[in-house]
């Protein structure tokens, strides 16, 4: 029960992301989340190497969709900032967002990646929907006040894939490091 929010990866950051990797595994699709994994919650202004991790992405042939439960108004406008499609209102992990951002990528989900912050919404929803996973550290501590209880029970969970060795001892240390809440 418990691997169900078990990530294929645990990562610092977007930035640690291995495109070339990811790549010759057969990947094509990403679904990336938005607050806390591009940029800070409730932030607008992209960091340029987000915006340069995404070019590369690009420019290598992978097909991006930003999949968000923020509002519509928000995601769209960071959506057209990076040139990319997007879900908004997604309700993460429901699947039905994840078959939507599928199907703009046009890609299986044998070959698409969800990246995010959450375990409950990204983890969960991608790992459901049989997509490969990465779960990176939030890019800020300032969160809605339900994701910050979120975390807490995350960090039960994160402990305990931990302990079974599902994710490494030092990405489970990093994760709990940071975060406090």
């Amino acid at each position: 029960m418990i691997k169900i929010f078990c990530p294929d990866e645990c990562l610092g950051s977007l930035l640690d992301v291995n495109l070339d990797e990811l790549w010759q595994n057969g990947y094509r699709g990403m679904i990336l989340d938005i607050d806390n994994t591009l940029l800070p919650w409730a932030g607008d202004t992209l960091d340029q190497e987000t915006v340069m991790w995404v070019r590369q992405a690009k420019e290598m042939g992978f097909r991006l969709c930003l999949t968000s439960n923020a509002f519509k108004e928000r995601v769209h406008k960071i959506a057209a900032a990076l040139d990319v499609p997007a879900v908004a209102s997604a309700i993460k992990p429901r699947k039905r967002a994840f078959r939507l951002a599928l199907d703009m990528l046009k890609t299986r989900p044998r070959e698409t990646v969800v990246i995010g912050d959450q375990m409950f919404t990204d983890i969960l929803g991608g790992n459901r929907m049989g997509l490969y996973t990465i779960l990176i550290d939030p890019v800020a501590a300032e969160e809605l006040k339900a994701t910050k209880v979120m975390r807490r029970i995350e960090r039960r969970i994160i402990r305990r894939l931990s302990r079974k060795g599902y994710i490494s001892e030092s990405a489970a240390r990093r994760r709990l490091g940071k975060s406090k809440g």
